[in-house]
């Protein structure tokens, strides 16, 4: 039933440095709050001019993520899903860019009846409308809103500004601000500072924003004095004053704020009932990923591993995978220039399993194909995330098919046997941003795969990100080898997953399944990967290493 009075909203900002963590605490404060009987969500409002992060260079922005409705969004998205398990929409993004394009066109169409168009009112009008967008579906209790970069950039005001007009119309009965700051610790004098939280404050009170709560991030606990003093220069109470110390996973995060009762205090600010705290699940989760029984060393082969946020999503599926079996998945990070240039078999000693990750571009293309070739002959377990499966149909096609040229014509537009080409309806699509295949289609599984077996179903819906596809005219020579066409689109005329006859686990899908893996439901295709390499890992005697003290250095959670 839709509730019809007034949300709850919650602004989290940040100050002092930017990469902090707040879409981790939104994400934590969501999940508390969650876990204790509201509807909750969470929307991000970046400074940035892109309409979107689509366009953008990996190495810049990390991740793309893309929802069920496909729009491209922050990565931050994905935390806000794999922590509360709901689903975002466009509705749960907003950019500059978005804002100024929809108030220009606005202006062109002569909305404003002449009007001198500025930043206030008009700009900060809209964002308001976009922040107040969910919480007009009914459908939820609480609303949190990150507000992207740090307090004192110029990009950020509009944000401010308009969250400060905002809970000056709704009240402050129905608002809350928390403030996410960093109390930074002095090695030569042995001291935690707290000046920089002063000063960030400081920044906040001259815009009208006085902070209810503050999030402290250090290295170290933040004893009573010290809380008394950044309450008393902050004009909070010192029972607002929290601590955001580091952990060894993010996932500890939220029961790190539970130990303090910040989920307690929030509800009480915002005259909200302090119902029963549920967080079993969420705590034997946490569990497994602190004291796994076993190790598990699975390559993961792309071209940007240099910024690991680039694939965010898988990282982070591996933790919930190897969660669910009882392991640790280590993470060997392997760039796919490196294997072009230096061979392959240096790079995959002592792995258990091998995952090609997504990608656009002919950089490193061939390196990701000579690791595919080497764990097909091996037999070692193989998952291929769109550009990870196409790369193994070119594979398959070049050395199993004996297609020597076989190839994508994104990478050779003049290759005689285009086992990878354009889909159809992207033709002739000359803009770049939102044009691709984009979000949630379904998928039918052959019975009998390991895809079947996977997810236990027949009908799927997953997420999709791409312009290219295999090629029906080759896929008789491909199933003729032995190449089996495990998923394909309701029609049948796309392929969205692939498998080998004769190999123990070797999958490719086009979709993005790392989207919809979540903290304590992971991915049934993830989970049951990290299950194969842990059984090839059996077969062949590789060392597991047991259940580790510390976290080994490629591990997935330094990610």
């Amino acid at each position: 039933m839709k509730q019809t009075k007034q949300p709850k909203y919650i602004f989290v900002t940040g100050g002092v440095v930017s990469s902090l963590g707040k879409g981790i605490a939104a994400s934590s404060i969501g999940l508390l709050l969650k876990s204790r009987g509201f509807r909750v969500t969470i929307q991000k409002f970046d400074p940035y001019i892109n309409v979107d992060p689509g366009t953008m260079n990996p190495f810049q922005h990390g991740e793309v993520y893309v929802t069920d409705d496909g729009s491209e969004t922050d990565l931050d998205l994905g935390h806000y899903e794999r922590f509360l398990d709901v689903t975002m929409s466009k509705l749960n993004n907003t950019t500059t860019g978005q804002v100024y394009n929809e108030v220009i066109t606005k202006e062109r169409r002569g909305d404003y009846l002449g009007a001198t168009v500025q930043v206030v009112p008009h700009i900060t009008d809209e964002i308001k409308r976009r922040m107040t967008a969910l919480g007009d579906t009914g459908d939820y209790d609480i609303i949190i809103t990150e507000v992207g970069g740090t307090v004192g950039d110029i990009e950020s005001l509009p944000f401010l500004e308009a969250m400060r007009q905002l809970v000056l119309k709704i009240g402050k009965a129905n608002a809350l601000y928390v403030h996410l700051t960093l109390v930074p610790f002095i090695r030569s004098s042995g001291e935690l500072k707290t000046k920089p939280t002063q000063h960030s404050v400081k920044t906040l009170l001259e815009i009208g924003v006085q902070p209810d709560i503050l999030l402290c991030r250090s290295e170290y606990q933040l004893d009573r004095d010290v809380r008394a003093k950044i309450a008393l220069f902050s004009n909070v109470d010192e029972d607002s004053v929290f601590e955001a110390r580091d952990v060894p996973s993010i996932y500890e995060v939220p029961i790190v704020f539970a130990r303090q009762h910040l989920d307690a205090a929030i509800l009480h600010k915002l005259r909200l009932p302090l119902h029963t705290l549920s967080m079993q699940s969420w705590s034997t989760f946490v569990h497994r990923v602190n004291h796994p029984r076993t190790n598990v060393r699975i390559g993961l082969c792309g071209k940007y591993v240099q910024l690991h946020d680039a694939y965010k999503s898988i990282t982070e599926a591996f933790i919930h995978a190897g969660a669910a079996n009882n392991a640790r998945v280590e993470l060997v990070w392997i760039d796919a220039e490196d294997v072009q240039k230096h061979g392959v078999e240096r790079y995959m000693k002592s792995l258990s399993g091998l995952l090609v990750a997504p990608g656009f571009g002919t950089r490193g293309v061939e390196g990701k194909i000579r690791a595919i070739q080497y764990v097909r002959e091996k037999n070692i377990p193989f998952f291929g995330i769109c550009l990870g499966m196409q790369c193994a149909v070119i594979e398959f096609a070049r050395h199993a098919c004996k297609l020597r040229d076989a190839n994508s014509t994104e990478f050779n537009k003049r290759t005689q046997n285009n086992v990878i080409d354009l889909m159809e309806h992207q033709r002739g699509v000359e803009i770049k941003g939102a044009t691709m295949r984009l979000g949630s289609y379904p998928c039918i599984l052959k019975k009998a795969t390991h895809s079947f077996r996977s997810y236990r179903d027949q009908f799927i819906r997953e997420r999709h990100r791409h312009r290219f596809e295999v090629n029906n005219d080759y896929r008789a020579i491909l199933e003729k080898k032995g190449m089996i066409m495990s998923g394909l689109s309701p029609d049948g005329n796309l392929v969205e997953m692939i498998e080998l006859q004769h190999h123990p686990w070797f999958v490719g899908c086009q979709f993005h399944p790392e989207l919809k893996s979540r903290a304590t439901k992971p991915h049934p295709l993830f989970r049951s990967f990290v299950h194969a390499a842990l059984e090839y890992q059996r077969v062949s005697g590789q060392a597991g290493h047991g259940a580790l003290a510390g976290k080994p250095k490629n591990s997935s959670l330094n990610v």
